[in-house]
C-alpha cells in the first residue's frame, strides 16, 4: 500500500454521478471512565490513532519509518505518514496529503463521564478504505489500553457509514465484526446557484509561504485553489485517479471573479504535541464565508470539500465547514 506514481490518463471531471472512494464512518464508545477533552480533541484522537496503528502494523520495530525496508509495502505509513513520490509532474514534494481525515466532538466539549458515549468520526481515501479492519483494530487497541492523560479505557459499539443521505451499519458488536458494505460517494446533481454559504466549524488554515491567513486576507481563489490541489493529490496518490484538477486555471479565474461577504473571526487553541513534547499554540478561521457569482464549476469543489476539509492539519479535524443556504447541495 505504499505510494504509487500512477500513469497520465484520460482527465475526469466532477460531474453528476461520478463515483469517488470516499466514505465517513462514525464511530461510538461506550466509555469505562472519566475522559477529560481538550478544548478541540482532533489532536488527542489523531495521536492515539496514531500510536495504536503503528503498534498494530509496524513488524520491524524501527523507531522510525525513514530507511525501513518494508516502507512500500507497510499499511501504517501508507494510512498515517505516506511516502511522498519521488517524482511528480506538478513538483517535487516532501509530504503530500494522508488519505484520511479525523472529525472529532464539536469544539468546548471537555469531558465524557463513565458510562457516557465518546462519538467521532473517520474519512477514509481511496485504498485506505480497504484498511478499515486495520482502522478499526487500531482504535479498539488505543481505548482498551486507555486515551488521554487520565488513560480513559472505552469499548467500541457501533460504526455507521454515511455515504451522502444514507446511514448504514457497518459493524456487528455483538460478533466484533465488520459488516461488507459500499464505500463510495456519487457527486450529486447540483442544482444552479449563484451564492453559497460555508459554515466554517473547525479552525481554517490557509497558508502564504508558510504563514497562516486571517479573516482579512482570505479570497475565494486561495480558498478553492487549496480544494483543488488537496482533492486532486489525494485521488491521485491514493486512488490513482489522475487529473481530477485539469481544469484549475479556469476554475481559479471564476474563483477570482466571485464577491463574498464574511463574518469570520481568529481562533487559538492550545494543544500538546507528543513529537516536541511540548504545548502548542494554533490558529485559524472560524464563522461563515457566503461566496456570490457563476458558482457552475466551483460548486463541485465545494461539495467535495465538506467531507475531505480543506487547509493545513486538515488530518486532525480542522478546516471542517458546511455548505448551507443553497438549494440542492449535499453534505460529504
Amino acid at each position: 500500500m505504499g505510494s504509487i506514481q500512477p500513469l497520465l490518463c484520460t482527465p475526469v471531471r466532477l460531474t453528476p454521478g461520478f463515483t469517488l472512494p470516499l466514505a465517513r464512518y462514525h464511530f461510538t464508545f461506550h466509555m469505562h471512565s472519566d475522559l477529560r477533552l481538550p478544548e478541540f480533541a482532533g489532536s488527542l484522537l489523531r495521536g492515539q490513532f496514531g500510536a495504536a496503528l503503528r503498534r498494530t502494523a509496524c513488524m520491524t520495530g524501527s523507531k522510525t519509518c525513514g530507511g525501513c525496508p518494508l516502507l512500500r509495502t507497510c499499511p501504517y505509513p501508507a494510512i498515517f505518514e505516506t511516502p511522498a513520490p519521488a517524482t511528480h509532474h506538478l513538483q517535487k514534494f516532501s509530504q503530500v496529503p494522508n488519505p484520511y481525515v479525523i472529525e472529532p466532538p464539536r469544539l468546548g466539549i471537555r469531558r465524557v463521564v463513565a458510562g457516557e458515549s465518546l462519538s467521532f468520526s473517520i474519512v477514509l481515501v481511496g485504498r485506505a478504505l480497504a484498511q478499515l479492519a486495520l482502522v478499526t483494530f487500531s482504535l479498539q487497541r488505543a481505548f482498551r489500553h486507555g486515551i488521554g492523560k487520565e488513560r480513559a479505557q472505552g469499548e467500541l459499539v457501533s460504526i455507521v457509514c454515511e455515504s451522502g443521505d444514507d446511514w448504514t451499519q457497518v459493524y456487528d458488536c455483538d460478533a466484533d465484526k465488520l459488516v461488507e458494505h459500499d464505500a463510495a460517494v456519487q457527486v450529486p446533481d447540483l442544482a444552479a446557484a449563484e451564492t453559497v454559504t460555508l459554515e466554517i466549524e473547525t479552525p481554517l488554515r490557509l497558508q502564504d509561504n508558510g504563514r497562516p491567513l486571517g479573516p482579512e486576507a482570505l479570497t475565494p481563489r486561495r480558498l478553492v485553489t487549496a480544494l483543488m490541489r488537496r482533492a486532486s493529490l489525494l485521488f491521485e496518490l491514493h486512488a490513482d485517479i489522475v487529473g481530477l484538477a485539469h481544469d484549475a486555471t479556469a476554475i481559479a479565474a471564476a474563483a477570482e471573479r466571485l464577491t463574498d461577504e464574511r463574518a469570520l473571526r481568529w481562533h487559538d487553541w492550545r494543544r500538546y504535541s507528543s513529537r516536541q513534547q511540548a504545548e502548542m499554540t494554533l490558529g485559524g478561521v472560524l464563522g461563515t464565508w457566503t461566496l456570490h457569482g457563476e458558482l457552475s464549476s466551483i460548486l463541485p469543489w465545494l461539495w467535495l470539500g465538506q467531507g475531505l476539509h480543506v487547509g493545513k492539519n486538515a488530518t486532525m479535524g480542522l478546516g471542517r465547514y458546511r455548505l448551507t443556504r443553497t438549494p440542492g447541495v449535499a453534505s460529504c
